[in-house]
């Protein structure tokens, strides 16, 4: 009942995220959406997510893991209802934000929450192995139920699943999940994290308004100056440790570090490939909302064979096997979808684009387990949040550069092959990082680095 009860948050985020790409075609239709407002649609919820993140972690450490959680859940509550009543295309956007906010506070408080749950690391590595297919189990039915939905209720629906998901996740917290011994109060930097929020907010601007209005336009040259602006004092403040988002005993561990580049990277490949993938099948192919989650269904769902398997190869041989095995076969399938892009045969693409999440299985919990692992019991918010908005950001990157891509390539082949190539080299720089810095041994703990 732990597992299922933090896992609800992540299964409602993931049916969210899974089923709005089998609705863009009618959200578009509908409400009168160009393809850059259903870039926002998308990553209007991921900018907020990702901005938000670190301080979620750090919220959780003041006012308690549960208390987070619970708060988060809420929030996501409200945003979902906003979604589903949504009269326009800004306000859809707008409730997306707020979902955003409410996915910040639930996501790194839930990994810590489990974490916290027990000191074998047997058992809890069988716990992320567990916990992973549960979620990977609600990316898979993501797709078909959103595309069940919205061909009988319409895509308002997928929205309004949440409410039912989330008052059970509520009820559960209340009943079966215990607080956590108070984690040592840090300052939340308040300062910090909104100037690289508002940095977030000036990337996703201008990779999403770029092709659109032009990249010499004098809005994007303005916010590329204050992306680069605040960028550069965000990172002169990090590294001084003055108001530190993250705790400085994190950033000696290079484990830490390259793990959760892998999460970007990760999610980068991963939500360009869903996003283009499904705008392909509905607009390049005609297909509706249902067959595009029908079609969907297996790259969703091979994940949760190889998580499972990843639970117990990590509790035998540790994490570095599986993550250079995940990745390294993720980057073969993502080559063959390269060159199966070019052809835009559907049945094709659809195949070698499940080798790779196959392949990506192996990896994930390894990398969940890393990062955690990495951060010991004295920073397991932080590590969570900062391993979560890091892929977080890989996902509006992805979809934010896969919308890029549609809007200047003007044939699908020529399209799917110029994602699916960037999604390749990802993974390959993301398997060079695992082999690089993450050792045979398990990764010291923060905690442990501090002292």
């Amino acid at each position: 009942m732990l597992l299922l009860t933090l896992a609800l948050g992540f299964v409602m985020a993931w049916i969210d995220v899974t089923a709005v790409n089998t609705a863009l075609s009618d959200i578009s239709a509908d409400l009168h959406v160009p393809l850059v407002g259903l870039v926002w649609v998308v990553d209007g919820y991921t900018l907020t997510f990702a901005a938000l993140l670190l301080a979620g972690g750090a919220l959780a450490d003041r006012i308690g893991a549960k208390r987070a959680y619970q708060a988060g859940l809420l929030v996501f509550l409200v945003g979902s209802v906003g979604c589903a009543l949504a009269p326009s295309g800004a306000l859809l956007v707008a409730a997306r934000l707020l979902q955003g906010v409410g996915a910040a506070l639930f996501m790194p408080s839930s990994l810590s929450l489990l974490a916290q749950s027990t000191t074998d690391e047997r058992s809890r590595a069988r716990m992320f192995g567990i916990w992973s297919a549960l979620v990977s189990a609600a990316a898979t039915v993501g797709p078909l139920a959103g595309g069940l939905l919205v061909h009988l209720f319409g895509w308002r629906s997928i929205f309004w699943l949440n409410v039912p998901l989330g008052v059970a996740a509520l009820a559960l917290t209340y009943v079966f999940i215990k607080a956590p011994p108070a984690s040592a109060r840090r300052p939340l930097a308040l300062s910090s994290h909104a100037i690289a929020a508002l940095a977030l907010a000036a990337l996703a601007f201008v990779l999403i308004e770029g092709p659109v209005l032009g990249w010499t336009s004098p809005s994007v040259l303005a916010l590329t100056a204050v992306l680069l602006v605040l960028g550069a004092w965000a990172v002169r403040r990090e590294r001084a440790g003055h108001a530190a988002m993250l705790p400085a005993a994190l950033y000696g561990n290079g484990a830490f570090g390259a793990t959760v580049a892998m999460g970007f990277l990760i999610s980068f490949g991963f939500f360009a490939q869903l996003f283009v993938i499904s705008l392909f099948l509905q607009q390049g192919q005609g297909i509706g909302a249902l067959e595009t989650g029908v079609r969907l269904l297996p790259m969703m769902a091979v994940t949760g064979m190889t998580n499972l398997l990843a639970g117990r190869v990590i509790a035998r041989r540790g994490v570095r096997w599986p993550l250079l095995a995940g990745l390294g076969g993720a980057v073969s399938a993502a080559l063959l979808l390269t060159m199966a892009g070019r052809t835009a045969a559907p049945n094709l693409v659809m195949a070698c684009a499940t080798l790779v999440t196959l392949a990506l299985g192996l990896a994930i919990p390894a990398m969940t387990a890393t990062v955690m692992q990495a951060g010991g019991r004295a920073y397991a918010n932080s590590a969570a949040a900062a391993l979560n908005a890091t892929r977080q950001v890989g996902a509006l990157v992805g979809v934010a550069v896969a919308g890029t891509v549609l809007h200047m390539a003007d044939t699908w082949p020529l399209r799917l092959a110029l994602v699916f190539g960037l999604t390749a080299a990802g993974l390959a720089l993301a398997w060079l990082l695992v082999f690089l810095y993450v050792q045979r041994s398990a990764a010291a703990p923060a905690a442990a680095l501090a002292d």
